[in-house]
């Protein structure tokens, strides 16, 4: 039960190597290209450089996840048992404010998309993608850091500096 009790499926310390290296493309959004200290993971990430400014050279956290409900009994509804949750992304957030609190209290950037594509370079070495309304991540690295990343499931990425 202790494994249904987060809903973080990915989790690392990345160091950007490079911002739009190929050339910027559109106003507001930038790709950053980085790499983890924990799990040597390859990271491309689009994303809104108004809403989260970054440099090269920056570190920060990212987490994958597939729900932004917390896995403490404090922030679900009493009598689950963590595998059904029935209601694990209702109300979580919310723009008035009046939703449950989750995840995203503890990060200052969050996107959401879906899982969309895995690429298995090697039987080691795999890629997954993921697409946040056309802003787009690539995670490359062993696969036995990615193994709760599903494809076709939807993915919140949270980052905070």
């Amino acid at each position: 039960m202790a494994a249904t009790a987060s809903s973080i499926v990915f989790d690392d310390i990345f160091t950007i190597n490079a911002i739009d290296k190929e050339g910027k493309k559109f106003d507001r959004v930038s790709r950053l290209y980085a790499h983890s200290k924990n799990y040597d993971m390859d990271l491309t990430l689009d994303y809104n450089i108004e809403l989260f400014p970054l440099k090269d050279d920056q570190s920060f956290a990212l987490a994958l996840a597939s729900s932004l409900a917390r896995g403490d009994p404090q922030a679900g509804a009493s009598g689950t048992d963590g595998t059904a949750e029935d209601d694990k992304d209702r109300d979580v957030w919310r723009p008035d404010g009046k939703g449950r609190r989750g995840l995203e209290e503890d990060y200052e950037y969050v996107m959401y998309g879906k899982v969309y594509k895995f690429d298995s370079g090697t039987s080691e070495i795999v890629t997954a993608y993921a697409s946040f309304g056309g802003l787009l991540l690539s995670l490359t690295g062993s696969y036995r850091h990615m193994t709760s990343i599903v494809l076709g499931e939807p993915v919140y990425v949270l980052m905070r500096s």
